[in-house]
């Protein structure tokens, strides 16, 4: 027998890309512990991904994922303060501070006083900026990138939809523990 999701010649009790077999349990619930495990293990391999995607971006570019999602910030934002930048790329302040002076000493942005609020610092995309983020590769992998536009606009739509809640509630936990944490 066949499992019709991953072809797999032998069906597991769960299939490793399919929904859960309707009888995992013997009162035809949904075991939770086996749920949980596959999800740990699809986010690991996720993250294995993206840092085999990081490496490759170094190795190719001399630019890190974290650096090329600011320049790609900035080219299509315009000139921005770190705050927006930081909210645009869901890093924080400090580290995107970072992340811009390495920028800044290797030529691709500029800080600027704003003209018209001297308080504020704008950063800008220098020439050689705009070129390294107008020539790099997507911050999605190929391979990922051409798998998602052969999918059908409905399944595209799941499936962002369906990371964004994900990480709504990672994010959600990990705001609940800080406060936890705070308010003890």
């Amino acid at each position: 027998m066949k499992c019709e999701q991953c072809a797999s010649s032998a069906v597991p009790e769960v299939c490793p890309v399919g929904e859960p077999a309707e009888a995992d349990t013997t009162d035809g619930t949904i075991d939770q512990a086996l749920v949980s495990k596959r999800l740990a293990d699809c986010l690991r391999r996720i993250v294995r991904a993206l840092e085999v995607h990081s490496r490759r971006l170094i190795a190719e570019h001399r630019i890190t994922s974290p650096q090329l999602a600011c320049l790609l910030a900035l080219r299509e934002g315009g000139a921005m303060t770190v705050t927006a930048i930081a909210r645009q790329v869901h890093l924080s302040p400090s580290t995107v501070v970072g992340i811009l002076d390495r920028l800044e000493e290797r030529g691709f942005v500029r800080r600027e006083r704003d003209t018209r609020d001297r308080r504020l610092l704008n950063v800008t995309l220098t020439e050689e900026g705009r070129g390294l983020a107008d020539s790099a590769p997507s911050p999605l992998q190929n391979t990922l990138a051409d798998a998602l536009v052969a999918l059908p606009h409905a399944e595209q739509v799941a499936v962002v939809h369906s990371l964004e809640k994900i990480v709504g509630m990672m994010e959600g936990a990990s705001l609940s523990a800080d406060k936890a944490s705070f308010s003890q």
